[in-house]
């Protein structure tokens, strides 16, 4: 009886660490197959010394809202699951009260941006940079963006 139940356990010792070890062939086509299948890297973010010729919305889109809402940001990644394009400059279906009220009072996962981290005045800037995308004159920086915003309502 002893002599049957240590064969028993020499044998399942034996299958045993040859089932773990695989073989050192095996080992390496896994390790080269596991790296094919990677993902690509992620691209580099982009920010405000990547762009040098970005006017003033850009800078603060990329400053105050890029590292969320760009290439590499979460904001992005959530938004894929409920929009077509997810990337907010690459977007055509906003207009700036959306572009602010969604700031403002947040969405979804996005927290609301207060005041005091971003001025009205700098997401007005934002917003039109968004939804025109190109840079607000400097006469709308100095605080004739809402004046724009009124002359386009009434053409409509």
């Amino acid at each position: 009886m002893k002599k049957g139940l240590i064969f028993m356990m020499t044998g399942a010792l034996a299958l045993s660490l040859a089932a773990c070890s695989g073989g050192r062939e095996g080992g390496q086509d896994a390790a080269e197959n596991k790296a094919a299948a990677a993902p690509p890297p992620l691209p580099m973010p982009e920010t405000v010394s990547s762009r040098p010729k970005a006017g003033p919305g850009e800078k603060l889109f990329l400053a105050k809202c890029a590292m969320c809402h760009g290439a590499v940001g979460m904001g992005t990644g959530l938004l894929a699951r409920r929009v077509d394009e997810p990337l907010l400059e690459k977007r055509t279906d906003m207009d700036v009260d959306f572009v602010v009220q969604a700031a403002r009072m947040g969405i979804g996962n996005m927290p609301a941006i207060p005041r005091g981290e971003v001025s009205d005045a700098d997401m007005k800037q934002i917003a039109e940079y968004l939804v025109n995308k190109k840079e607000v004159s400097a006469a709308q920086a100095e605080g004739k963006v809402g004046a724009q915003a009124s002359k386009r309502e009434a053409g409509q």
